[in-house]
């Protein structure tokens, strides 16, 4: 199956893209999405994190902690290495398992931090990133969930710089401050269609033509 990877800092958007294509018929898998489902409670990660880290790790229903995990690895970087020990092997695995039952017309790889892993590029036959500025991302990510301006520039600090993640792209998808929802659709829509020419001329099955009906 045709493979894109579908990146893009906190807060661009690239959630809505990958929505988007797989309305129109692309297969997901969203890394993040795993990575959130093994550390929710009863997740597979959470033994693990728990004797790593300790009970503060935890919140009382036996989810991750994020807030406390979050300053943790902003304060001290060993304790992020030992955090991504516990999950990258685990959402490998589950990520693994998740591409090899996809159906779609292509199938789309949903990894925040793609270009910083830097084990994504012979893994994909294209990268997309959904670009923002700075200043919206924070906007963004304020109004859906109440963190402080500082504390998302500190995880946007943790990301690739924008710059690294354009330079890395084969395909850009702007959504910036000024793109509007139809605007956004229309972007997404022509890389879909042009993916599904790769696709097709690759010998993978057809591909949905306009707003899901078959060419």
């Amino acid at each position: 199956m045709y493979k894109i990877g579908l990146t893009g800092g906190i807060g661009s958007g690239k959630t809505r893209v990958a929505d988007m294509l797989a309305e129109w018929g692309a297969a997901l898998v969203d890394t993040d999405a795993i990575a959130h489902a093994l550390t929710s409670p009863g997740g597979e990660a959470m033994p693990g994190i728990i004797a790593a880290f300790g009970g503060e790790a935890a919140n009382a229903d036996g989810s991750l902690n994020r807030g406390w995990m979050r300053d943790l690895v902003f304060r001290e970087p060993q304790a992020r290495a030992r955090l991504e020990g516990i999950l990258h092997p685990l959402i490998g695995l589950h990520t693994e398992r998740a591409a090899a039952q996809a159906q779609g017309v292509y199938l789309v790889y949903v990894v925040p931090l793609l270009v910083e892993s830097g084990r994504w590029r012979d893994r994909v036959d294209r990268i997309c990133v959904v670009d923002c500025d700075p200043e919206t991302q924070v906007a963004r990510v304020q109004a859906r969930s109440g963190l402080t301006a500082e504390a998302i520039r500190r995880i946007m600090a943790a990301q690739a710089a924008r710059a690294t993640r354009l330079a890395a792209a084969d395909d850009v998808i702007v959504n910036d401050g000024a793109t509007t929802a139809k605007q956004l659709r229309a972007r997404a829509k022509a890389l879909h269609d042009r993916w599904c020419h790769m696709a097709a001329a690759s010998r993978r099955p057809h591909c949905s033509g306009v707003d899901g009906f078959p060419e």
